[in-house]
């Protein structure tokens, strides 16, 4: 197949919609928790989030714009990931609004308390990550210009996962029935249909 819709895209891509985040997807969702140096719970969903190290683990999320998510994960140097599920995707939905509330209250989310870090978990999440940011980074483009988005990553300190997703010690992945992020203004999916194949060697 030769005949490509083909772009720069610092031209435009010329379709209704930007098909980047479409193409790269689904993508996980980040759904961060963090606090102020004065103590204030924030809690906002990252659609531009995933792990990047293995041992010792690391994730990572990107923020467009210097929002509260971005100054708290550098001031306090520390952050809570959650699992955003089916079960709680509208709550998860309700924390993307920009507001000066507290998310937590405002989606109606009962809390835990973490072990290590000061944010609290989002209760009902089957699965958190308490972090320490180890890296924020600040993107720039070819050129070497700055981007208004920056790449905040944590090594997980930690880790919570509710049992019935464990089978004879094994997380799996598809009883979470995780969200994920499509490109579209409202795509979200749910994981799809597993299949097993192992590397060779």
């Amino acid at each position: 197949m030769t005949d490509f819709h083909s772009y720069a895209p610092a031209e435009g891509h010329r379709l209704p919609h930007d098909p980047f985040n479409a193409i790269v997807a689904p993508r996980p969702i980040g759904w961060i928790a963090t606090c102020s140096r004065q103590g204030k719970r924030n809690l906002a969903p990252y659609s531009f989030f995933n792990a990047f190290n293995y041992r010792p683990p690391i994730i990572g999320f990107a923020s467009t714009g210097a929002k509260d998510t971005l100054a708290n994960a550098r001031d306090m140097q520390e952050f809570v990931w959650n699992l955003a599920t089916r079960h709680q995707a509208e709550a998860m939905n309700a924390t993307s609004a920009m507001t000066e509330a507290d998310e937590f209250a405002l989606a109606g989310l009962d809390t835990l308390p973490s072990i290590v870090v000061a944010p609290p978990r989002v209760a009902g999440s089957p699965v958190q990550f308490e972090c320490r940011t180890t890296q924020i980074v600040r993107l720039t483009n070819s050129h070497g210009g700055d981007i208004d988005t920056w790449l905040v990553l944590g090594e997980v300190v930690q880790v919570h996962i509710d049992p019935a997703l464990l089978e004879d010690g094994i997380y799996r992945t598809e009883r979470a029935r995780p969200i994920l992020r499509g490109g579209g203004a409202g795509d979200y999916f749910e994981l799809g249909d597993r299949f097993d194949m192992r590397r060779p060697g």
